[in-house]
């Protein structure tokens, strides 16, 4: 057990839920924001405009979503070059079995041939076959016998929740968007979770609902404290900024959560504000705009099917009301009670 031990310390082998369930998790969001979504942006940028190399470039992008979340998963995990390299086709192989479910596919077979190409990484003569053949034989192996029920777990998972949604618009919109919300916030990834679930259509909003009402929140609620530079950090960039601070006071996590169960009931009965865009953009709220993008790419996409025949100025008004307008005045609003009863004080917002 002892020489186990060893081993996997001397191979920078961590087996825990910090490093695979937020490390590994957190760099596959950023892997599948660099691939599919900016492909998905591109696309639909040169689609608008006619720009035909916008829409190629795009279209290129988003076909190496799995090589990409497979490279950031093993940069997560600090594999050496070989094994990092060798991924790309392990990531391909995994997103492909996983079907609709493949971004989780891709974290578990990604993780497993990552930590079995630094297991073997230097320990021959001829590490520049071994390494990468025993990457991609246990990657792909995994991928064969993991991916395809991994795939329709998290499709069946997401499908539950969009039909239990559009079911139970006002109770699913609340639960979907303070659950979503607090993923953000903490130092997991809501956008990878919304993708491995392929999270779209009315969940999809509540989803967005809740991560606007994170940031955009706690942006105006510390403004006091944080001024313009908070409010564009965290407004534009992650409320998880704060993950300090609500350790010491959880309290101060109240108002985001409060308006979360505001906006997203309102987002799914009142809006019927969709994400039809990729699902990776339900979790990702205002950081870069991404959310509201992704709204509206589902929105062109839905006019090129046939489903939508417009973008009104009423989905203009309530993408804008939940995303921006909502959270900055409710959000503040129960914060300033919170503050009259001593819950929150002076300074428990100041981002250091």
């Amino acid at each position: 057990m002892e020489k186990c031990k060893d081993f996997l310390q001397r191979k920078n082998i961590i087996i825990s839920a910090k490093r695979y369930g937020i490390d590994a998790l957190g760099a596959m969001a950023q892997g599948l924001f660099a691939s599919l979504l900016i492909g998905t942006i591109l696309n639909t940028i040169g689609s608008q405009f006619e720009i035909p190399v916008l829409v190629a470039v795009g279209k290129y992008a988003s076909a190496m979503s799995g090589p990409a979340m497979a490279i950031a998963i093993g940069y997560a995990l600090q594999a050496p070059p070989l094994v990092l390299f060798t991924l790309a086709a392990v990531g391909q192989a995994a997103n492909e079995l996983g079907g609709a479910g493949g971004p989780l596919a891709v974290l578990f077979v990604a993780i497993l041939a990552a930590e079995a190409g630094k297991a073997v990484s230097k320990e021959t003569k001829v590490d520049i076959l071994v390494t990468p053949i025993v990457t991609i034989l246990v990657g792909c192996f995994f991928a064969w016998l993991l991916a395809p029920a991994l795939g329709k777990l998290a499709s069946s998972l997401g499908g539950v929740i969009m039909w239990a949604t559009d079911l139970q618009p006002f109770l699913m919109g609340i639960v979907v968007s303070v659950v979503v919300g607090i993923a953000l916030t903490l130092p997991i990834s809501s956008a990878a979770i919304c993708a491995a679930l392929g999270l779209v259509g009315l969940a999809g909003g509540a989803a967005v609902a809740g991560c606007c009402a994170q940031m955009v929140g706690f942006a105006f609620l510390s403004f006091k404290e944080n001024k313009w530079g908070g409010l564009v950090s965290q407004g534009i960039g992650t409320s998880m900024l704060q993950m300090g601070n609500i350790v010491k006071n959880p309290r101060i996590w109240i108002p985001a959560i409060l308006t979360s169960a505001i906006t997203g009931p309102l987002a799914t009965c009142v809006f019927h504000l969709k994400m039809n865009g990729a699902p990776v953009s339900s979790g990702m709220g205002t950081c870069g705009l991404v959310g509201q993008i992704g709204v509206y790419t589902g929105w062109i996409s839905d006019i090129a099917a046939g489903s939508k025949t417009a973008v009104t100025a009423f989905d203009w008004i309530g993408l804008i009301l939940i995303s921006f307008v909502l959270p900055a005045i409710l959000t503040p609003l129960f914060g300033a009670c919170l503050r009259r009863i001593g819950w929150i004080r002076e300074g428990d917002l100041k981002l250091s």
